[in-house]
């Protein structure tokens, strides 16, 4: 094994929306950063696919396999690269809402309360969006917090046929509201990401480094546990040893969650920052599903997704609990989440005489349906002989289903006043499959009380002074709201007490 030269006083392993965020906010500093990822640069033709290409199975899929609950073998939908899953996700950067802080009732439990607040993220929020170059608008969501500022950018306009739906929807006494969207506002790569936004502006300082293709496998600590000494990469052929002050995990909620797992030596024999075998529990993903809104006029399947209902988030007049979040997809040939949900275009082009997938793309309006589901200690992420295997139950599922028969119900009364639909009532639908694992959070919970979680308030592990958890894996709770924005926040918040030791 090799032992690096030089030794660092960060060391932060992922970059994705926690990790590249990190890096930008700790670059001025000075201090001696090192970055490591996994994946290597993802090529421009890759990060832009538009066309039926993104409903090829598996295009955006890890090299490796994890394991379900029955011990069946997937191929899980996460990206290996520099930026992450924020190369390959739909750039919605929305802010989770005040109460969804608090303790929250559901039908089957309650949302636990977080020990920060809205208020506590809340500057940080605004400065991800400042960031992030957020196009949106404030004012016309009854469920969006307050902000302190506006967007940095004008929302995205609706595409022509989007617009009037939107009207539809809106002559409902509904709120249709532009989507938050991060965009780049460069004509050959449009979508923002951490890439973008992260480690670009990251790697303008000379005291930072970043490896590619590095794969993190273990995390070595001093003789008493107490403090994390080495970081283990295989980088080529070569196993390398980097030192570090600091340690920064943000590899996602699942795979940090396994590798304080695979670091476990005698002083912590379950995993490292498990002693009260929390890592790895409490793993939540939102249910979502899929809604087609056939079509008899062609569309160019590749706009951008543009508006959120949230109406519904809190309830509606026949339930007294929260419900979800409904924005659009854009158009299907550019969606990649979509296109495993399961193949549903695909399973439509065999009964449809005439349509290929193609065709059948440019004749349909996607929806997305979005719940929070609760922690449950039984969802888990754990290793068996070495394999990583996802145990997770979906819960809150009343509450999703009657979101999804709600937006079905709007549709069709949108359908009465707009033209170009066929008007048949009947709304093709699936939910997400397993190997998606979009939305992943809370495998290492933050809170005071190390009995009860992983974390504390500043993300840093309770039993390890050094090591820090910066992704998505700190949740309390997951919301309805897709945790991008969240963890983007997070790690400017995280940032600022790392920049003063």
């Amino acid at each position: 094994m090799i032992i690096d030269d030089q030794h660092y006083d960060i060391i932060i392993v992922g970059t994705g929306a926690g990790g590249g965020t990190l890096a930008q906010k700790l670059a001025p500093t000075g201090k001696r950063i090192l970055i490591l990822e996994r994946g290597d640069f993802m090529p421009l033709e890759e990060q832009n696919r538009t066309n039926v290409d993104v409903f090829k199975r598996e295009r955006y899929h890890a090299p490796e396999q994890w394991y379900d609950e029955t011990g069946e073998p997937f191929s899980p939908q996460t990206n290996y690269a520099v930026g992450g899953n924020t190369k390959i996700y739909g750039a919605v950067l929305m802010r989770m809402r005040e109460r969804d802080f608090e303790a929250v009732p559901h039908q089957e439990g309650t949302s636990p309360e977080w020990e920060l607040k809205y208020s506590d993220f809340e500057p940080y929020y605004t400065e991800a969006e400042q960031l992030y170059r957020v196009h949106g608008q404030t004012g016309a969501d009854p469920s969006e917090p307050l902000h302190s500022a506006e967007y940095p950018c004008s929302a995205v306009a609706h595409e022509p046929h989007v617009q009037s739906i939107v009207d539809a929807i809106a002559a409902q006494n509904l709120h249709p509201t532009p989507l938050p969207l991060t965009l780049a506002d460069q004509d050959d790569d449009p979508t923002g990401d951490s890439e973008v936004f992260g480690i670009q502006p990251a790697l303008q300082y000379k005291n930072v480094t970043l490896k590619t293709s590095a794969l993190v496998t273990g995390l070595h600590t001093n003789p008493s546990g107490r403090i994390v000494k080495a970081v283990e990469a295989q980088v080529g052929d070569q196993a390398i040893l980097f030192t570090g002050d600091i340690i920064v995990l943000a590899c996602g909620a699942i795979n940090s969650a396994a590798l304080l797992l695979r670091s476990a030596n005698d002083k912590h024999p379950h995993g490292l920052a498990n002693r009260t075998d929390l890592v790895g529990r409490n793993l939540m993903k939102q249910q979502m599903t899929a809604i087609v809104q056939l079509s008899t006029s062609v569309n160019s399947g590749t706009f951008p997704r543009s508006v959120s209902v949230n109406d519904f988030y809190w309830g509606d007049d026949n339930y007294d609990y929260p419900m979800g979040h409904i924005y659009n997809t854009g158009g299907l040939l550019q969606d990649v989440i979509f296109a495993e949900s399961p193949p549903l275009l695909s399973v439509l082009a065999k009964v449809l005489p005439g349509f290929g997938l193609k065709q059948l793309a440019m004749r349909s309006i996607g929806w997305w349906a979005q719940t929070e589901t609760l922690p449950d200690p039984q969802s888990r992420v754990r290793l068996d002989k070495g394999k990583l295997r996802l145990e997770y139950t979906p819960n809150n599922t009343e509450a999703h289903d009657r979101l999804v028969y709600r937006w079905m119900d709007v549709l069709q009364a949108v359908e009465k006043s707009v033209k170009g639909f066929q008007r048949s009532g009947v709304y093709p639908r699936a939910e997400v499959p397993v190997q998606v694992v979009a939305s992943q959070c809370g495998t290492c919970r933050l809170g005071s009380d190390p009995a009860t979680s992983v974390l504390d308030l500043n993300c840093r592990t309770h039993e390890l002074d050094n090591l820090y958890v910066v992704d998505s894996s700190f949740f309390p709770s997951c919301s309805s709201i897709s945790p991008g924005l969240t963890v983007i926040a997070n790690a400017l918040r995280v940032g600022d007490h790392l920049c003063h030791l």
